[in-house]
């Protein structure tokens, strides 16, 4: 489909949607912007200050979002035009206290390959004639046909190392440059929230100058109940470029492991002061629920979905359903969202000979498998929340990602993957890439047989983007398992660089409708473009 020029943008009206002056402190922010907690005694009409989201967009179909300030009912309506002349309604659900007052509307049979323009608006549920004022957003949905091409963008760490909102630097830039680009949707490649992430007032950098930021109660603790978890989703959204690219760019979202703590994994029982509740599989629940409440995920808003994973059982309440997924975008994509953190074993040295759970688990590699030999896209994007063959340590003896240093053939987690990789060889499945995030820093690498311990697998790129609003950190180490050369990184050469000393990275995907070449951009913060690759689509080798 064809693109609008970079920069342009919906009304006025909707890029000043709710820009409430970041400078006070939270409970300015909060009152001022009217953003306060729901009341049941409040008077006038329902208000949806927190903007408007969109999610999980295809060619027919896609979720938005939003949130009152009290019980409301959701009416969502969608035009061709900005103007709103002739309108379809899609009614959405009651929202209530019992969901944090958020509420998700499916909207389907859409056009493929159009401008969508939509509106919220809230009702009294009592009196449906007293409404609230509509909130408006925007998205493309995906083309039908080939020649109309994909842009994309992609990155992760969110609010993170203690980096919070910061007004001196006008808060969460890198969302206003990304909005600027306008792409088809933006893929968060995990740790959307840093829900064990404490934000202070002011920190003072190693040069003297001093960041300060805005906070709220739920980020002056590491998050344990569902109220902190969902004080977590909200944080960002005080953010006034974050509600402004919400309304314009529809997201895929993945969590990784900060959306519920660092490092965690099933079963996990807590040796950490901070925690009153040990248990793991409690928290995750209590966080996949806030998740769900305040992220618009298809799997986890579809009626009679069943997940397996933490989310699906113990304590604090879940919606029913799964994070991992695949999000069609006409002929030229697939994006394979994958749950790299639900479904895993424990963090271990990783040199198990036998490993069947992974960190995937059994399901999800059959899954991804079945989907992946029956994808008929040009691009097979594999959007992991953790790096296949960069060394991501826990602690002095155990690895939290899948490489674990040892450069020889595959054991623990990479037995799995080794898997994978031999059934996409097998199969002759051409055009997969794998994106992620997580460590903080941009690279590339390049995997070939002809380098690795195990060969048995045909060469592949990963790309690594963020952090998006985090502190930056030096690159991983690398494991030769798979054989990976990386052939470009930039990080800082010390620990949690803030974001006024480095630039934070996104990275784009611009899949040409023509000639179905993917071209693959590191971008950093500033406009600049770092590294580019293009990739030729059903070409083994490259």
């Amino acid at each position: 489909m064809s693109h609008p020029a970079p920069g342009t943008s919906p009304s006025p009206a909707r890029r000043e949607l709710l820009r409430g002056s970041l400078a006070a402190s939270a409970a300015l922010a909060l009152g001022g912007a009217g953003l306060t907690a729901p009341a049941f005694a409040l008077s006038g009409r329902p208000r949806a200050g927190w903007g408007v989201q969109t999610g999980d967009v295809t060619a027919s179909s896609g979720l938005v979002w939003v949130r009152s300030d009290r019980p409301a009912r959701m009416l969502v309506e969608t035009s061709a035009s900005e103007s709103f002349r002739r309108v379809r309604r899609h009614h959405g659900p009651l929202v209530g206290a019992g969901t944090d007052f958020t509420g998700t509307t499916a909207l389907r049979g859409l056009p493929a390959g159009e401008q969508i323009h939509y509106r919220v608006t809230l009702a009294d549920p009592d009196d449906p004639r007293r409404t609230g004022e509509p909130v408006v957003g925007t998205f493309r949905t995906a083309p039908e046909r080939r020649r109309d091409g994909v842009r994309f963008l992609w990155s992760g760490d969110i609010a993170g190392q203690g980096w919070g909102i910061n007004p001196d630097i006008g808060g969460f830039r890198a969302y206003e440059e990304m909005r600027r680009l306008d792409p088809d949707f933006f893929l968060c490649s995990g740790d959307s929230i840093y829900a064990d992430g404490v934000v202070q007032p002011s920190v003072t950098l190693p040069d003297g100058r001093i960041w300060r930021n805005v906070t709220t109660p739920e980020k002056s603790k590491v998050a344990e109940t569902l109220a902190e978890y969902r004080g977590n989703f909200r944080y960002n959204l005080l953010d006034h470029n974050v509600r402004a690219f919400n309304a314009q760019v529809p997201s895929v979202v993945q969590w990784d492991d900060h959306e519920v703590r660092n490092n965690w994994y099933p079963g996990q029982i807590l040796d950490d002061a901070r925690y009153t509740e040990k248990d793991v599989d409690v928290l995750a629940a209590r966080a996949l629920r806030a998740f769900g409440e305040y992220t618009p995920v298809s799997t986890l808003h579809a009626r009679g979905s069943a997940g397996r994973g933490v989310g699906a059982g113990a304590g604090g309440g879940s919606r029913a359903g799964r994070m991992h997924r695949v999000v069609r975008y006409g002929p030229l994509l697939d994006v394979f969202v994958l749950d790299m953190r639900s479904y895993r074993n424990a963090n271990s040295p990783g040199r198990q000979a036998d490993d069947t759970t992974g960190i995937l688990g059994a399901e999800q590699l059959a899954w991804l498998k079945r989907e992946l030999a029956a994808s008929t896209a040009v691009w097979k994007v594999l959007a992991a929340d953790m790096p296949l063959g960069l060394v991501v340590p826990d602690g002095s003896a155990n690895f939290e990602a899948v490489a674990q240093g040892d450069p020889g053939a595959p054991l623990g987690r990479e037995l799995q993957i080794a898997e994978l990789l031999r059934f996409v060889k097998h199969r002759r499945i051409t055009g997969t890439v794998w994106l992620t995030a997580d460590v903080h820093y941009t690279s590339a690498q390049h995997y070939a047989p002809e380098r690795a311990a195990f060969q048995d697998f045909a060469p592949f790129w990963e790309f690594v983007s963020g952090p998006l609003a985090a502190g930056g950190f030096p690159a991983n180490a690398l494991d030769a398992t798979f054989g990976p050369e990386r052939v470009f990184v930039r990080a800082p050469e010390r620990a949690n660089v803030s974001p006024m000393e480095s630039p934070q990275y996104f990275g784009e995907v611009d899949i040409d409708g023509h000639s179905g070449e993917l071209t693959v951009r590191l971008r950093a913060e500033g406009g600049s473009v770092l590294f580019s690759k293009v990739l030729r689509p059903g070409l083994v080798g490259q």
